[in-house]
């Protein structure tokens, strides 16, 4: 991971140099933020026994950690992914992901030609859209499991205030990151796509960073704030970033925040 800047016993300095493009935002996610989800990935496959009979597609996949995981399972793993410095990092890590379509290239699989759908779908975006969770029902075979996740309630998640920077700065039609937060909304996200609600999960997955610079780029590479900085700017969005995680800095400076994610699984009807 890349290591903060730190001066003092508390702060590290925020860069003020212009933000990274978008390869430096996807390997800002792919080194500092993916592995805050690592807790909600594992639960998932815990809970539904992914392993060796697990042909798996990963929809919004980013870099492949969760392909990763699955695939040390012996799981069968495909990915979908639209950002193309994503799915470089993604191949770097021995993973074929595509940018969508009808065959995803299959990785790390006994099974090379490319499946038109799969046992388990997952859709760990954040916030998960209605049409891409009902395409991804598309791709689930009769009788598997479509899974999506969402944050928890915001009062369960210290970043909520932190988040809060994006709400101020982007226009309102902006995707709101704790929309599918209340109670039954996963859901019925589930029941509209054409599965049957079977199951559902929360997880604590705390946000953990070297220090403050690092945790400034890993929220940016999040995509949530990329609204806030088209219509603010990219270096008002930084400061006010900064500003905000302050009171979840800690002596040592680094930068910890607990967070609640929830995520629920459909069945898909057979026949």
């Amino acid at each position: 991971m890349a290591s903060a800047q730190v001066t003092g016993s508390t702060v590290d300095r925020v860069r003020t140099d212009p933000p990274a493009g978008r390869s430096g935002r996807a390997r800002d996610w792919a080194e500092i933020q993916e592995r805050m989800l690592v807790p909600l990935y594992q639960d998932v496959y815990r809970r539904l026994e992914v392993g060796a009979a697990t042909s798996l597609l990963g929809v919004g996949c980013r870099s492949g950690l969760a392909l990763l995981l699955a695939a040390g399972r012996g799981a069968q793993v495909a990915g979908v992914e639209a950002d193309a410095g994503l799915r470089e990092l993604a191949a770097a890590r021995g993973l074929q992901v595509s940018p969508g379509g009808r065959a995803e290239a299959v990785a790390r699989s006994a099974h090379p030609v490319p499946r038109p759908a799969h046992s388990l779908v997952t859709v760990f975006e954040q916030p998960p859209a209605p049409a891409l969770v009902a395409r991804s029902a598309e791709r689930t075979l009769p009788g598997g499991h479509l899974v999506v996740a969402a944050w928890g309630p915001a009062e369960r998640c210290e970043s909520a205030a932190v988040l809060e920077v994006a709400r101020r700065h982007a226009p309102l039609d902006a995707p709101d990151p704790f929309a599918a937060s209340g109670p039954g909304a996963l859901e019925s996200l589930l029941a509209a796509a054409g599965t049957r609600p079977s199951g559902s999960g929360r997880v604590a997955c705390p946000f953990a960073y070297a220090g403050l610079d690092s945790a400034v780029r890993g929220l940016l590479s999040t995509g949530l704030f990329d609204r806030a900085e088209e219509a603010a700017g990219a270096a008002l969005v930084a400061k006010e970033l900064a500003e905000a995680l302050h009171p979840y800095l800690r002596p040592d400076g680094s930068v910890r925040m607990a967070n609640e994610f929830r995520w629920a699984v459909g069945t898909k009807p057979r026949g």
